[in-house]
């Protein structure tokens, strides 16, 4: 199941690539806040949608748990209207290798410290190495993908 589960986790990173390959043309034709929009608002009709066929029934209801427990809705709101804006200017590659290496960072946090309720997990040298062998990798997509006259120093102005 562990196997199956980390499959699925690849598969969600893949789709969140397209999407913000999308989102950033879409972005750069319509608007940011338009991407991000359209985004919320089918994401919000289809998950409305699979709550009212698939979600069963729970004991606890949104409004019965802890109130800072909501605030992870907002949380998506600047991650896509970050990728609508970097992906036009960055890439999808660059920019998505950036938000890895920002969740695995965040993500070895909360596991160290326990943070949000969650089961500490103890930061190792193992766990470094990894962190440190993204950043190595955001550099040198970010260095390739860079055009021959981006590269060269600007004029200097006289």
């Amino acid at each position: 199941m562990t196997f199956i589960m980390i499959i699925l986790a690849v598969i969600g990173g893949a789709t969140l690539s397209i999407q913000a390959a999308i989102n950033g043309q879409l972005g750069s034709k319509v608007g940011v806040f338009k991407s991000a929009f359209l985004t919320f608002s089918v994401g919000a009709l289809v998950t409305a949608l699979l709550i009212f066929f698939f979600e069963p029934k729970h004991a606890v209801t949104l409004m019965d748990v802890p109130k800072w427990q909501l605030l992870g809705a907002m949380f998506g709101v600047p991650y896509i209207v970050i990728m609508v804006l970097a992906v036009q200017r960055i890439g999808t590659a660059v920019a998505t290798v950036a938000v890895i290496f920002g969740q695995l960072t965040m993500s070895m946090l909360i596991d160290n410290f326990g943070w949000l309720g969650n089961a500490a997990i103890p930061f190792s040298m193992s766990r470094l190495g990894a962190v440190v062998c993204l950043g190595i990798a955001l550099f040198f997509i970010y260095s390739s993908s860079r055009t021959p006259e981006t590269k060269e120093a600007p004029a200097q102005a006289t």
